[in-house]
C-alpha cells in the first residue's frame, strides 16, 4: 500500500491530524506526519511535494488554518490527490480556511473535507487508495457497515425506550 502523507502548517493542527493518524492507524495504513508552514518553510514543502510521489506516497493530506495556503501549495507541486482539512482559528471560526483550501484555480485542484475534518481526511485518503487495493476496499466497506450497525442499535434502543 502506498504512503499516505499529513502535512500541517503549525504543532496547533495537532488534534486534528491525530484523529487522521487514529483512522489509518486502525487501518494498518502507512503515513508519514511533518509540519511545514507554505508562508515560514515553503521551500521544504515544496521539496516535499516534488518529492512524494518518488518517496512512496499516494495521496497527501495538508491541514491548514486562517490563511489556509498549504494545500494549494502542495498541490502546486505534485500530481498526487491532494486532501485539504481547512481548520478553525481564532477570527473567523474556520471559514477563512475553509475559502482559501476549496477556492483553487483550475488546474490545481485540492479535495476539501469538512473544518476540523481530520478523520474524514484519512477515509477519503483511503478511499483513494482503495481504487487499486482490494483488501483495502474490503476493509472500508467493513467499517461502513459496522457504522451502519451502530446507529441502527441505537435507534432499536430509543425505539424500546420510548
Amino acid at each position: 500500500m502506498k504512503k499516505i502523507g499529513i502535512i500541517m502548517g503549525s504543532d496547533s493542527d495537532l488534534p486534528i491530524i491525530q484523529k487522521a493518524v487514529d483512522v489509518l492507524k486502525s487501518f494498518g495504513a502507512p503515513y508519514e506526519v511533518h509540519i511545514y508552514s507554505a508562508h515560514r518553510t515553503p521551500v521544504e514543502a515544496r521539496d516535499f511535494a516534488l518529492s512524494a510521489r518518488d518517496n512512496g506516497f499516494g495521496v497527501l493530506i495538508a491541514a491548514a488554518g486562517m490563511a489556509a495556503h498549504l494545500a494549494g501549495a502542495i498541490a502546486a507541486n505534485t500530481t498526487l490527490p491532494v486532501i485539504g482539512i481547512p481548520c478553525k482559528g481564532p477570527v473567523l471560526d474556520g471559514l477563512d480556511a475553509l475559502l482559501s483550501t476549496v477556492q483553487m484555480p483550475t488546474g490545481i485542484p485540492v479535495a476539501t473535507v469538512a473544518v476540523n475534518g481530520g478523520a474524514n481526511a484519512a477515509l477519503l485518503a483511503l478511499q483513494i487508495l482503495a481504487v487499486s487495493d482490494a483488501d483495502l476496499a474490503a476493509k472500508l466497506d467493513a467499517k461502513r457497515a459496522n457504522d451502519a450497525a451502530a446507529v441502527l442499535a441505537k435507534d432499536a434502543a430509543v425505539m424500546e425506550k420510548l
